[in-house]
């Protein structure tokens, strides 16, 4: 494979501002509690701003809770986290959630290793740590040494690192920098053996890995341009450009290798294959999946740039291998569930094309050359099916896994005897094996020792119907011996997008949960990835009310069978599932009993105007198209909310560095439901400091927010934290 990184793992109190005449007087404008429950929150001022949409005037009278730097908006977060914490804060089992979590979370949490150079690298976590560590061996057997320490780079644990690249003598690391959850990365450059930072550093990174060239000199990389001054976390992304960066010289000596000055919003990766002939660019646009591929060869040694010669955003074609000119890719071109290809990169027409794995039932997700052998990891209903093949597509078998659950890793390259994955469920944590691909053999590799017995739990699959007849699964997770009595708590989860599939994986956060005798559910809701493109794109743009339609018909599913009611049902998602909430809130605001919408795209009509928004109208469509803007007000969080509404106890969760989805979209949406709210349940906003959109977030403030969230339910669902 060309490219290999290391995952790394996806605050409380506002900072004192000195603006307190302004707070006070939001303060002030307080209405009055009922029946103990937080009514106190700040009367948010209304502007007189209004937006023409195609003839349609939209009033956007939060629109001033945009400007994240004013004063007016800052003494806002202030009075609003005042309230939120204050609430949280009098709930009596608030602490001994908190400490039953740090309890779940303190285990030994391994990534899944990787070879280069003949070193291994691989992230540790010793369980409470705020951020994991990188290690490095010589060999499986030898004592591991750290590499890189992110908890030595800030007290308060929100440095984080957001991607690593070795070089392919496993002489020096390319690591990315992100700071208080921004996603703008800095890139540095550590020599493996001495643990020491080279001079060099990179700026205006985004939405880019480092790719080293055969050589190990340096490596291609993408950057946007510098944002103006204080906009940062603001300002639109467009015109990314891709350069090469040479170990030991300034940034701006680096190679320009591709830029396109009249598409804003394309985007590019660049990397060399693995025998050192071709460079690859991959160029994308947007969110969907679907690439315009140019090469070099690089024997050629001329000025000329990459050319194209394959896709034109048509489809996927994700890299592989190559064998000389012959290219293995895996596509959904003409396959919306995906299969390999190989394709002569001096004769791409299609008519040429040579199908090796053909389309399956299962959704292929990923494939990886390794031992002369085709590793294709696929999904079966939502749950991870991994087979081999040879390179005539013979197929060899398959890996086998202990029950329903996520295996993650097989990366290597093409003579590589060995790999190594993970294997996750509902109520296990990763467990990391390494695979002799020669042999057909697993063995486990590290296996983390726990504070729990992950036998007391059971995880089901089940398959329901949605409002038009489709058939959605859902898995539902629950500690053995609970009464189907219609009074479990439930807390379901979705989030139904960009062709991200949901599948099993362990949270101690969720955990806890269960162990308190509650019922997690989760939902594969179309919009996802789980059965393909076809089932992705049923869930976007004019028809992105299915997914509204399938979460709904969950909860409906949930309490018909008796698992649970209204009074004891709450609903979640973040980002793309923070929409998903606020939307079926607002749509049908008396079938939950609570609601956590996360970090959440909130106004449909103006998503796009801020940082990477824009690329999300591949999903969405947007509201500059006149049938597009239609379709999103008909749906938009912020512009559904109906004054006089009784809505489900609610705690919208948002952080001040999200620079993906700006927290401007659940300000404005927290005071909208503020103002409409006529219950008496409470409506809070919960904003995290030096955090951003989710990644890199610290140990210690997922559990913080995780003992909140459970608070909350607790007290607004009337629950007994067991």
């Amino acid at each position: 494979m060309i490219i290999r990184q290391l995952s790394t793992l996806i605050i409380r109190k506002y900072p004192q501002i000195m603006i307190m005449g302004v707070a006070a007087l939001l303060l002030s404008a307080s209405l009055p509690a009922q029946n103990g429950t937080p009514k106190m929150v700040p009367e948010t001022r209304k502007s007189d701003t209004v937006h023409d949409y195609h003839g349609t005037k939209v009033a956007d009278p939060y629109s001033w809770l945009e400007d994240d730097n004013s004063a007016e908006t800052k003494a806002w977060v202030e009075a609003q986290n005042k309230v939120t914490f204050g609430y949280l804060e009098s709930i009596p089992e608030r602490g001994k959630i908190q400490k039953r979590l740090t309890e779940l979370w303190n285990y030994e949490k391994f990534g899944v290793p990787f070879e280069e150079g003949g070193r291994y690298f691989y992230s540790r976590n010793n369980g409470l740590q705020n951020q994991s560590v990188l290690y490095w061996s010589d060999s499986l057997a030898s004592d591991p040494k750290v590499l890189i320490d992110p908890n030595s780079m800030s007290k308060d644990g929100t440095v984080a690192l957001a991607g690593v690249s070795v070089s392919k003598d496993g002489k020096y690391i390319a690591y990315g920098i992100a700071e208080a959850g921004s996603d703008w990365n800095r890139w540095k450059i550590r020599e493996v053996a001495t643990g020491k930072d080279l001079g060099d550093e990179l700026k205006w990174i985004k939405f880019s890995s480092a790719a080293w060239d055969k050589q190990n000199r340096g490596f291609y990389y993408g950057r946007y341009p510098e944002p103006k001054a204080g906009q940062d976390l603001t300002q639109s992304n467009y015109f990314q450009e891709v350069y090469f960066h040479r170990i030991g010289t300034p940034q701006v000596e680096d190679v320009l290798v591709w830029k396109d000055t009249e598409n804003k919003d394309w985007r590019a990766s660049a990397a060399q294959t693995d025998d050192g002939r071709f460079l690859i660019v991959t160029i994308g646009k947007g969110t969907d999946d679907k690439y315009r591929l140019l090469f070099k060869d690089l024997y050629k040694r001329d000025a000329r740039p990459p050319e194209h010669f394959l896709g034109n955003f048509d489809a996927d074609y994700s890299f592989i291998d190559n064998e000389g000119p012959f290219f293995y890719f895996r596509t959904n071109k003409d396959a919306p569930r995906g299969k390999v290809i190989a394709v002569d990169v001096f004769h791409p027409d299609p008519a040429n094309w040579k199908t090796i794995v053909p389309e399956a039932d299962e959704t292929l997700e990923g494939v990886s050359l390794l031992a002369d052998k085709l590793i294709a990891q696929y999904l079966k209903d939502a749950h991870s099916q991994v087979k081999l093949f040879s390179l005539d597509g013979n197929n060899l078998g398959e890996v086998r896994f202990p029950g329903l659950g996520t295996a993650a890793g097989f990366g290597g390259r093409r003579k590589d005897k060995e790999t190594f994955y993970s294997f996750t469920t509902f109520t296990s944590p990763a467990t990391i094996y390494r695979y002799d691909v020669a042999r057909g053999k697993s063995e486990l590799h590290k296996q983390p020792k726990l504070a729990f017995n992950p036998g007391d739990y059971v995880t089901e699959q089940v398959f329901y119907t949605s409002k038009d007849g489709t058939k959605i699964p859902m898995f539902l997770s629950y500690k053995k011996g609970m009464k189907k009595d219609g009074a479990t708590p439930t807390y379901l989860y979705g989030y139904g997008g960009f062709n991200i599939s949901l599948t099993p994986s362990f949270s101690p956060a969720n955990l806890a949960w269960m162990e308190s005798g509650g019922l997690f559910a989760l939902a594969n809701l179309r919009g996802g990835g789980e059965y393909g493109e076809a089932w992705h794109q049923a869930g976007t743009k004019l028809s992105k009310q299915n997914v509204f339609d399938d979460f709904i018909g969950a909860a409906e599913w949930l309490i018909k069978n008796g698992y649970t009611k209204t009074e004891k049902l709450a609903i979640g998602g973040g980002s793309n599932g923070g929409l998903l909430v606020g939307a079926c809130i607002t749509q049908r605001p008396e079938l939950y009993g609570a609601a956590l919408p996360a970090v959440g795209v909130m106004d449909m009509l103006r998503f796009h105007k801020f940082t990477i928004g824009w690329a999300w109208i591949d999903d969405y469509g947007s509201s500059d198209h006149p049938e597009q803007f239609k379709a999103l007000k008909a749906f938009s969080p912020l512009h559904n909310l109906k004054p006089g509404t009784k809505y489900p106890a609610t705690m919208v969760t948002t952080a001040d560095h999200d620079d993906r989805v700006v927290p401007a979209h659940s300000f404005k949406f927290a005071a909208a439901l503020q103002s409409a709210h006529a219950g008496e349940k409470p409506t809070l906003i919960r904003i995290e400091t030096k955090a951003g959109h989710g990644a890199g977030k610290p140990t210690s403030k997922m559990i913080e927010e995780a003992a909140d969230k459970w608070a909350f339910l607790v007290k607004t669902l009337g629950l007994t934290w067991k």
